[in-house]
């Protein structure tokens, strides 16, 4: 059993006492995670003016910049730590409008997070400003939104209905109710407007088939675009805003809303009535209808043998093509295909997976971040959307993500890190060349301080290789024995890199191990199977999660290789991690308490699905079902509001502890 108390608290830090003396700290935890955290990078479509979030030490704002300085200007003035989220981020065509919104999205009892404890609760609130200043005026309260190209107005969805809104700070705000923008039959969703703003296309859900519709303000009137029994999806606009794609899926079968009996295999039964298919047997196609008359054709049919073709969530109608991404081989790469010769051709070939995109003002060019040059990083690229030969637009060891043109097609604007530079804002020419960065750094920041980590591969006891990042001591001397750190991302589909992360959480974990290693720490930062950079056969790696916990091996292999270093205490291995790491970090304090001496579980799930049969095999891939060898000391972090890891997950584990009369403190 746990032998030692666990404490829920809000804060933590493992102190690696027993040989270290303070001069080792050249810098503190507020010195490290003094740099603001810029996000949601967004560009006009026909002004060179750039906007994007950044959160400074828990204040939350809005910022933008123009060339050819690129200066940034703070457009908000939200100037408390009030932990009240800031999204959502969209700029009018004429970069004279933003909008965003304040608050976060509603969990599953639809309540909005209420941070600082208001009595009158949390909200959720779209709020529109200038981008020559001013103050912001509040629109609508609503969950997602959609800006019209002249800034005028917005869209949301309310009740499956779709309402409108005026960004026009003349007017009172909208609050929800009233009569909608447009009242059709059906869960209609995805509105989304042409480009000059005249018309909007949306899906109209009916259930076993959908429809794509347009709405004609001038009209006002609804066209069905080709309508019949089939499920249709992602309405994209043409660039002259005469026609809409859209994806084209086979209507569900009788058996979505009929039971089957199970002693009857699939085969047993007529085709069409299990499954649905076109013929052919493929399941997707791709739709052009005119938006006036709704007449359609089929523009392309995904092969019947790809199944990573058939999946395509997502289309944009970018110049003369259809663009989207799939994944039919190993890696996510993106394809197009030409509205007026359909032949699919491949824009992002080889070994590695695409992230973020962006396109330019005349959809002619694909501007991607890739780690097909380096797995454990991200560099800028481009190829023609027609297809042609990719190229690097950055070199070096970057991190280059989120890119956002200008209208100008002169300038690309990204997100960029390395090992020593926080993520910060920065410019690249787009036809190539060094990033440079427009948002400084504090002083305080400790850039000199930090240490290279290392890319270390390793092998689990299965033979699966991983890799992960090492982060040394820099005042490491020879045969010295340190304590050792493992840190366990989340996701499970996520990846930490050779630097500082793009994302929030763990731009945040990154510092903490520079500042662990400084500490004195031996710092191993893991990237477990079914994490995502490695391509599809590493993410799909089988016996994951639930059916079989396959990628504790991983992180067990990771530990055992901590402790068989010369300049570790193998006996002062500690673990930490959130969510999905979470559970990692459980299992190892369950299952191998020998190597590891501490953990820090945050946000875990410790029973894997609902059944409490010890024969089955989500019981025995869970961490409570190794309780008894569980004998580290742990500290549990978990907010009451989890979206994505129920709560229940820390109290049924704190009531086992309790249970073992191990003292708990919370």
């Amino acid at each position: 059993m746990i032998r030692t108390s666990i404490t829920v608290l809000s804060l933590f830090l493992l102190s690696a006492s027993g040989g270290l003396g303070q001069d080792q700290t050249s810098f503190s935890i507020e010195d490290i995670l003094s740099p603001g955290f810029p996000s949601s990078l967004v560009s006009a479509r026909h002004a060179n003016r750039i906007a994007w979030i950044e959160n400074e030490r828990g204040m939350r704002n809005v910022y933008t910049a123009t060339p050819p300085e690129y200066d940034p200007v703070r457009l908000t003035s939200y100037l408390e730590d009030d932990g009240v989220d800031l999204t959502g981020l969209q700029i009018s065509d004429d970069g004279k409008i933003v909008t965003f919104i304040r608050g976060h999205a509603p969990n599953r009892e639809g309540w909005v997070a209420n941070p600082t404890s208001n009595p009158r609760g949390g909200e959720r609130v779209v709020w529109a400003m200038g981008t020559d200043g001013g103050s912001p005026w509040r629109v609508v309260a609503m969950r997602d939104y959609e800006l019209s190209p002249d800034g005028r107005w917005v869209l949301y969805v309310n009740s499956s209905q779709i309402y409108r809104a005026p960004v026009n700070s003349g007017l009172r705000a909208v609050e929800e109710g009233g009569t909608p923008f447009i009242t059709n039959y059906g869960q209609n969703r995805d509105p989304i407007w042409s480009p000059d703003g005249g018309h909007v296309a949306f899906v109209s859900d009916r259930g076993d088939h959908s429809y794509i519709g347009v709405y004609d303000q001038r009209s006002p009137s609804v066209t069905y675009l080709a309508p019949g029994v089939d499920r249709d999806s992602s309405p994209t606009w043409s660039p002259d805003g005469s026609r809409v794609a859209f994806i084209r899926r086979p209507g569900l079968p009788f058996s979505s809303s009929a039971e089957r009996p199970e002693e009857l295999e699939a085969s047993d039964f007529p085709d069409g009535l299990i499954s649905s298919a076109f013929v052919g047997g493929h399941t997707l196609e791709i739709w052009v209808a005119d938006a006036s008359t709704g007449a359609g054709r089929l523009l392309w049919s995904a092969p019947a043998d790809e199944e990573g073709l058939n999946e395509i969530s997502q289309i944009q109608w970018q110049g003369e093509h259809i663009v989207f991404e799939a994944e039919p081989g190993n890696w996510r790469h993106w394809y197009s295909i030409s509205v007026e010769e359909p032949s699919l051709v491949e824009l992002t070939p080889g070994d590695g997976f695409v992230m973020q995109t962006a396109f330019s003002t005349d959809g002619r060019t694909l501007f991607y971040s890739s780690n097909h040059s380096d797995i454990d990083r991200r560099d800028l690229w481009r190829v023609p959307v027609a297809g042609g030969r990719s190229e690097m637009m950055t070199q070096g060891n970057g991190i280059e993500t989120y890119p956002a043109t200008l209208s100008s097609g002169d300038d690309v604007a990204i997100l960029f890190a390395d090992a020593r530079q926080a993520q910060s804002v920065a410019i690249v020419p787009a036809i190539g060349g060094q990033a440079r960065v427009i948002t400084p750094l504090p002083d305080r920041f400790p850039r000199g301080a930090h240490v290279i980590p290392e890319n270390v591969t390793l092998t689990a006891e299965d033979g699966l290789e991983f890799n992960n990042q090492l982060f040394l001591p820099p005042d490491l001397q020879e045969g010295e024995q340190r304590p050792a750190l493992i840190f366990i991302h989340g996701g499970s589909r996520r990846q930490m890199l050779l630097g500082y992360h793009h994302r929030g959480f763990y731009h945040m974990a990154y510092a903490m191990n520079q500042y662990f290693a400084s500490r004195g720490y031996v710092v191993l930062s893991v990237n477990y199977r079914s994490g995502i950079g490695y391509g599809k056969e590493f993410r799909n790696s089988p016996g994951r999660g639930g059916q079989g916990n396959t990628e504790y091996r991983d992180v067990l292999a990771a530990g055992k290789y901590l402790q068989s270093r010369d300049d570790v205490d193998a006996s002062r291995v500690g673990i930490w991690g959130l969510s999905y790491g979470g559970i990692l970090t459980a299992q190892g304090l369950a299952r191998n308490s020998e190597v590891f001496a501490a953990g820090v579980d945050i946000a875990g799930v410790h029973l894997w699905g609902d059944s409490l049969d010890p024969e089955s095999v989500s019981w025995q891939a869970s961490s409570i079902s190794e309780i008894e060898n569980w004998t580290s000391p742990v500290l549990l972090i978990h907010g009451d509001d989890d979206r994505n890891v129920d709560f229940s997950q820390t109290v049924g584990l704190v009531q086992i502890v309790t249970s073992a009369r191990c003292r708990v403190e919370l």
